[in-house]
């Protein structure tokens, strides 16, 4: 496993650890001694605008099609926008009510891509999840994620995150071989969050304006996201061209 991964199970494996503690079930810490692994930061996180083209250009359904592009045009987290019910949404002003982290209700908003694809999608439901799987929901599933006009389910993060890795992964890998792209990776969904928010900042967009964006509450937060992107620095770089500029 890569150093993020183990240092996110790591963590969590202690969380479970010290509330089991504090319980009196166990004694010590079977955990220590191991360390974190050093994680060298990736710079490659935002997806180019060529990257973006292509994905819109993928044979995919109508919910992938609307799903992503919410994602890339509302910056918001994946679990934020397939959360979203269809009584939450205010299509008119091109926004949405969401739960955001810590319980906080709070709004999205999208562009004129998401808004046309939104009416095909919603059709002629007026409650429940946005974003449903292709089957009834199975015995058990939480009323709240039940359409109560199709007795679909919503559409899980694992489910849409499986859906996004398996479509991706000729953009991801686009030098592998058909034999090998199977086993390799796609992209994330949070990676189109990471996008947006790189992409305005390449833009011009001001500080305050990602942060509300973003729905960060600092800067430093937003500091991995406001890094230019390999667009952009190929623009610099070919705008400071020496040859270039003889020939202008």
């Amino acid at each position: 496993m890569d150093a993020d991964t183990v240092n996110r199970e790591l963590s969590i494996a202690r969380k479970a650890i010290g509330w089991w503690q504090r319980r009196g079930w166990i004694v010590g810490d079977p955990t220590i001694g191991i360390e974190r692994r050093p994680a060298p930061p990736d710079r490659t996180k935002a997806l180019s605008e060529n990257q973006i083209a292509s994905l819109w250009r993928l044979d995919v359904s109508l919910r992938e099609k609307t799903c992503w592009k919410m994602l890339y045009e509302s910056a918001a987290r994946a679990d934020e926008v397939l959360c979203l019910n269809v009584e939450d949404l205010y299509p008119q002003d091109k926004r949405g009510k969401i739960t955001a982290k810590g319980g906080a209700t709070e709004w999205i908003h999208w562009q004129s891509g998401t808004a046309q694809l939104l009416p095909r999608l919603i059709a002629r439901r007026t409650r429940g999840p946005l974003f449903l799987t292709d089957r009834r929901a199975p015995a058990g599933t939480p009323t709240l994620d039940v359409c109560p006009e199709t007795s679909r389910a919503r559409l899980s993060y694992r489910r849409a995150e499986e859906i996004f890795q398996e479509n991706t992964r000729l953009l991801a890998n686009p030098l592998a071989s058909p034999e090998d792209i199977e086993d390799l990776d796609g992209f994330t969904l949070h990676r189109l969050r990471h996008s947006a928010l790189t992409h305005d900042a390449e833009n011009g967009t001001s500080t305050p304006m990602l942060l509300a964006r973003s729905r960060h509450a600092s800067v430093r937060s937003l500091e991995r996201y406001a890094r230019p992107g390999v667009d952009a620095v190929a623009r610099h770089v070919a705008e400071r061209d020496p040859a270039a500029r003889r020939k202008g």
